[in-house]
């Protein structure tokens, strides 16, 4: 049967549906299936095209296990079969192909309609390619490898809110997972990935991310940061400070509780967005200032934190100076045996002169803490007590043991050992007259490195305590894994004169100096500051004791007439 002859259409009427075919796909913000149907819609009409269909794969190996996005840029209802397909490898792999029906019952098209489908295909694959690739662009840019926005994308948020002034009454707020690393060592890192993905989400509800009400944006690691409104903040920090997340999903039993520590900063009515670096500087210390805290896992910023950091910065700045010119001075603060009242030992505390003027520890220890310049104090600590040794034993004083602190900043160097008997030796110290108080780990990484040190020390003749016992990560297995000298109870679980014999500090203290008795270790408490104190020490057989009822830390002159008394 011979098909019936049909005219294209005119050009005028092709040219204009092209034109606007053309306005409507270039100022597409976002390629749809709906916005390309309505594009195309008066150009399938014109060619009598019943079908045309658009797919884009990520990559060739995509296109061959069936793994794309189908947009179905056009359908009438009718059916028919394919004529014309066409296919485009772009330069980075990706693959658009076009496919095009025509009812059964139409006539072929014309060598004009050809070309013009040929065209309008073309014409879809390179505006399908484009909108594909800046969607993999801004995948890339505005999310990290696991697929949470980036701080990229935390930025340009903060800039295009903030420059709009729809960053009043919100919140900035920045977290650190507590201990995620003992997450994944307890459950395992796919498990872990798992929960860290399920807090995120949880949160991003309570913020209202998806209703376009604040953001959540992950920093690196297990540290985030976050925009929210202030009317969801208390609910939000309810569920930071601790929430119960489920990871074996079959049987619904296996959990995990999920803390963080906080950095707040309130952005109030009357707050002026300048820069992402005035926002930023505020609360940033506020997150760090959380996670040194002992008090609270929530910290809100105020005005002092800014002068707390230009007291870090002034800190930092005049450290190397001060060590060149030797203005930390080793102070020791004796260690008595509280039967007869004989001076059993010291430990060297460090104290700062500038200017002539005395800079507390507490105003830069926890500053050099921040970073490594802890390990060269310590070292240089370590020097000058290995000096002062060696020289009482040359005038031929009475030495007693001087213990010396070690941070556990120290844990990460793997020569650490090595480092510390090259100082001993080189001052030809001998090693019974050293101890190191190194203070309880926080993770289970740290606890094999400070097993590996103290072990070491151990083996090399020198003597070990571990400071602040009771208030770290996991207090009995240090005792029961680590070989320590000496166990020096921390002073919070001292009773002061007003704990009875039967208060729980009371109770606490006794069994904690009964336990290390019988560990074989030596005991000795800080914090001793009353007779009664001393007399709860002897009647616990606790037979050290150090604090300000004996005396304060003493300048290495004072020391050495303490020194001189012995018999």
């Amino acid at each position: 049967m011979e098909q019936a002859k049909v005219c294209p259409a005119a050009d005028g009427q092709f040219d204009a549906a092209l034109e606007q075919f053309l306005n409507k796909m270039t100022t597409m913000e976002k390629i749809t299936v709906p916005a390309v149907r309505d594009a195309i819609r008066e150009i399938c009409e014109l060619l009598r095209v019943s079908r045309a269909v658009t797919w884009f794969y990520d990559s060739v190996s995509y296109e061959q296990e069936n793994q794309g996005e189908e947009i179905v840029g056009y359908d009438n209802g009718k059916g028919g079969h394919i004529v014309a397909k066409k296919r485009l490898v772009t330069i980075v792999m990706t693959v658009v192909t076009c496919t095009v029906y025509m009812a059964d019952d139409e006539p072929d098209w014309t060598p004009t309609e050809q070309q013009r489908a040929e065209l309008i295909m073309s014409l879809v694959q390179t505006f399908v390619t484009r909108a594909r690739l800046q969607s993999v662009v801004a995948r890339l840019t505005f999310l990290d490898d696991d697929g949470y926005p980036n701080v990229r994308s935390y930025l340009r948020y903060m800039q295009r809110e903030g420059s709009a002034g729809r960053l009043r009454n919100t919140a900035a707020v920045h977290f650190n997972l507590k201990h995620f690393s003992l997450v994944n060592q307890q459950i395992g890192r796919r498990a872990g990935d798992f929960v860290m993905r399920c807090f995120f989400n949880g949160l991003s509800r309570i913020i209202g991310v998806e209703e376009g009400r604040g953001i959540l944006c992950r920093q690196g690691g297990d540290n985030f940061v976050s925009f929210m409104p202030l009317s969801v903040l208390d609910r939000a920090l309810a569920y930071l400070k601790g929430t119960a997340v489920t990871y074996d999903l079959a049987h619904g039993e296996e959990r995990v509780m999920v803390s963080a520590t906080v950095g707040v900063l309130r952005l109030g009515d009357d707050f002026e967005y300048h820069s992402p670096a005035d926002i930023m500087d505020k609360v940033m210390p506020s997150v760090q200032a959380a996670r040194s805290s002992t008090v609270t896992d929530i910290v809100y910023y105020d005005d002092r934190m800014i002068a707390n950091k230009d007291q870090i910065m002034r800190i930092q700045s005049l450290f190397p100076k001060a060590m060149a010119n030797e203005e930390f001075r080793v102070f020791y603060q004796p260690k008595v045996a509280v039967n007869g009242g004989r001076l059993a030992g010291a430990e060297a505390l460090c104290r700062w002169f500038h200017n002539g003027e005395m800079i507390l520890p507490a105003d830069f220890i926890p500053i050099l803490e921040q970073g490594m310049e802890i390990c060269r104090l310590d070292f240089y600590m370590l020097d000058h007590v290995c000096r002062d040794i060696r020289r009482w034993l040359d005038e031929g004083r009475q030495v007693v043991r001087i213990s010396v602190n070690l941070s556990r900043k120290h844990m990460m160097d793997y020569d650490l050992l090595t480092h510390i008997l090259e100082i001993v030796d080189r001052n030809n110290v001998p090693h019974e007259y050293i101890e190191f108080e190194l203070t309880e780990t926080t993770t289970d990484v740290e606890f094999l490195d400070l097993k590996r040190v103290v072990s070491g020390l151990q083996n090399a003749g020198i003597s070990t305590s571990v400071d602040d016992f009771g208030i770290g990560y996991s207090s009995l297995n240090l005792l029961k894994e680590i070989p320590w000298n000496v166990l020096k109870v921390d002073r919070s679980f001292l009773p002061g004169d007003e704990d009875g014999p039967d208060s729980r500090r009371s109770v606490m203290f006794k069994h904690l100096v009964s336990m290390a008795n019988e560990l074989g270790l030596e005991c000795i408490t800080e914090g001793v500051e009353s007779a009664a104190q001393v007399e709860l020490l002897r009647e616990n057989h606790c037979e050290l004791a150090q604090g300000f009822y004996f005396d304060k830390p003493l300048p290495v002159e004072v020391f050495e007439q303490r020194l001189d008394l012995i018999h």
